[in-house]
């Protein structure tokens, strides 16, 4: 699922152009959110991590360069399209690299060509692959590479990354579902693992690479086995 952010001061054109790019990507049948914003720092604030931004530039208090360059800072490597009345900007906007650069009034044709390259450079992304999940009352978006592992503790899943651990109320089997296409394997009733964090295991535990150890159902012991040997021959691995 992308997330997406449409940033304008002006509220009638920003739900007008979030509109119009929800139409189109429900056309392309691609899975996603929209968030509007109505003024910079109300985005700044918001703790999320965007697929794409689309920015107006002139807007008062933090103006769309500024807050572009404040994203910039913090490492998002979102995709920020300029949305402005003024052509002015355009080298400015290469500064924080700028996926694109949109001139008032947009027209449907060009915002169409914005939206199919957007999708095209997500797709190809190596970092692409991400889970959405609700935390701490917000929408959460983290990269699969960071997840260690997934553990179900009553009505809570904790999502175990590199960097912390976050805590949802999604349950383990929906993780699981929404995962399946991925390196993960459940392999007991509580834990959901990342095959790429596996460092070693046995018949009931799996020792994954920062040290920690889960368990390992028996009953699941040959179907992980069969899992994580497939995966790393697809990595490349000597087997």
């Amino acid at each position: 699922m992308l997330l997406l952010a449409v940033c304008d001061d002006r509220p009638m054109e920003c739900v007008d152009l979030a509109r119009q790019i929800e139409q189109m990507l429900k056309q392309s049948a691609v899975d996603h959110v929209i968030k509007k914003y109505f003024s910079g720092q109300e985005l700044l604030c918001s703790k999320e991590t965007f697929d794409m931004i689309f920015l107006d530039i002139k807007m008062p208090g933090l103006s769309g360069m500024e807050l572009a360059k404040k994203i910039r800072e913090q490492e998002k490597q979102s995709l920020i399209i300029f949305i402005t009345s003024a052509s002015e900007y355009v080298f400015e906007a290469f500064e924080v690299e700028a996926f694109q650069y949109l001139v008032k009034p947009i027209q449907c044709r060009k915002l169409e060509n914005v939206l199919e390259k957007a999708l095209k450079r997500i797709q190809t992304d190596e970092n692409a692959g991400f889970l959405l999940v609700s935390a701490d009352r917000q929408t959460r978006k983290i990269l699969l590479k960071d997840i260690l592992y997934i553990e179900s503790v009553g009505r809570i899943a904790k999502i175990h990354c590199r960097e912390g651990t976050l805590e949802t109320y999604e349950q383990i089997g929906v993780l699981e579902d929404k995962l399946s296409e991925k390196a993960f394997f459940r392999c007991h009733k509580c834990f959901l693992v990342n095959l790429d964090s596996v460092d070693a295991f046995h018949k009931t535990e799996i020792t994954l690479e920062n040290g920690e150890t889960i368990m390992l159902a028996k009953r699941r012991y040959e179907d992980f086995q069969k899992a994580i040997l497939s995966y790393m021959k697809g990595k490349g691995g000597i087997l």
